[in-house]
């Protein structure tokens, strides 16, 4: 998991090319630098808001949970002299675990996005302002509600990280497909501060249990902050028969929605094409011609053993390639709204309609504060 997210996620959903600096490969691709946040930075030497290095990266996700500054701890500590068994284990946080982090991904209903994507720039603050604020409430209720670390035999003691956790945000503007879609990855580290100072793990299956509950809650935080600054209201919208509608913004044309549903398509589509593949291997021979050649072998011929030889059969074409991610080349921070504005006049519903009005003040999202390196 820590190379894929260090391969493609910290760079967009891209193809991060070898040997290329994790900045540099962030700035070829448009997007920011990662960012950390969650209430146990203190204890790392971290503050919120500053930015995530390779090495941290590398140290507390892919050395099975070190402390992101292991490596400048394990010299500190060699020099005064410590074995390096000793210098090793100063960097460590607790036992190594192999489950490293639990990845969340954050990114507002689509009619909202949308509104982001084709908006003017005024709409676009006060959508990205609305899904920071609720990214930093879902991590809260997470520490304080759902979090929990579990140590003793068998995992009998369980309590609350005091401290918090320690989460890596990497902000995107674009789906795989590269149309518009606003969404952060969370990568929320298992380790945890007890009471007594030690590090433990964090029970990952409650993390995945509430994931529904969380999304639930960032939806409501981001709808009901975004309608309140713009003057918008919702409605449900029905997307499958057999499922609970889904709070839209009221007046998006559903057309538009669709657009933006291309990897549903995809998926949708996958299991017509797999049954037809497996239809296509086991239907019978339709040539009218017998074999004949089993009924001639005698009764005293040994009996085969493992599988039967294949029957000789057309040759099967190649498989094509799966179609990766487009190559967008290098693009500046940020260039979204504009580079999709010409394109979406030849989608359906052409452009967005002036739905809202603002009825006071907009927030702009607050830059992250930032702590001078030593």
């Amino acid at each position: 998991m820590y190379r894929y997210y260090l391969r493609e996620t910290v760079v967009g959903d891209g193809r991060r090319p070898a040997r290329t600096p994790l900045r540099a490969a962030q700035e070829k691709a448009g997007v920011p630098v990662g960012r950390w946040m969650g209430r146990g930075l203190g204890a790392l030497g971290l503050a919120p808001g500053e930015e995530v290095t390779e090495a941290q990266l590398r140290n507390l996700f892919g050395e099975r949970g070190r402390h992101p500054y292991a490596d400048r701890i394990e010299a500190d500590r060699l020099a005064q002299g410590a074995s390096p068994q000793q210098a090793y284990r100063a960097g460590a946080l607790g036992r190594r675990v192999t489950v490293t982090g639990v990845d969340f991904v954050f990114r507002p209903q689509p009619s909202i996005y949308l509104l982001w994507a084709f908006g003017d720039e005024e709409t676009r603050l006060v959508i990205e302002a609305a899904h920071e604020r609720a990214i930093v409430r879902v991590l809260e209720w997470i520490e304080d509600e759902v979090a929990v670390i579990r140590y003793g035999k068998d995992g009998i003691y369980r309590v609350r990280p005091p401290g918090g956790l320690v989460a890596a945000r990497f902000r995107h503007y674009e789906a795989r497909s590269g149309r518009p879609l606003l969404h952060d990855h969370l990568m929320v580290s298992v380790k945890g501060q007890r009471l007594d100072g030690k590090w433990g793990s964090i029970h990952t299956t409650a993390l995945h249990e509430n994931t529904v509950a969380a999304s639930a809650l960032y939806n409501e935080l981001v709808a009901s902050e975004v309608c309140e600054a713009l003057g918008l209201a919702t409605e449900p919208r029905t997307v499958t028969a057999v499922r609970r509608p889904v709070m839209e913004i009221a007046g998006v044309p559903h057309e538009l929605i669709r657009w933006t549903s291309r990897r549903s398509d995809q998926i949708a589509a996958c299991p017509g094409r797999a049954g037809a593949r497996v239809r296509h291997r086991r239907r019978r021979r339709r040539d009218g011609v017998r074999d004949e050649r089993r009924r001639a072998l005698p009764s005293s011929a040994p009996a085969r053993r493992g599988p039967p030889p294949p029957r000789p059969g057309p040759a099967r074409p190649p498989p094509r390639p799966r179609p990766g991610p487009p190559d967008r080349g290098r693009r500046h921070l940020h260039p979204l709204p504009g580079h999709h504005r010409a394109e979406d006049r030849t989608r359906p519903g052409g452009w967005l309609p002036p739905l809202h009005r603002p009825v006071g003040p907009v927030r702009p999202p607050h830059p992250p504060p930032t702590r001078p390196r030593a």
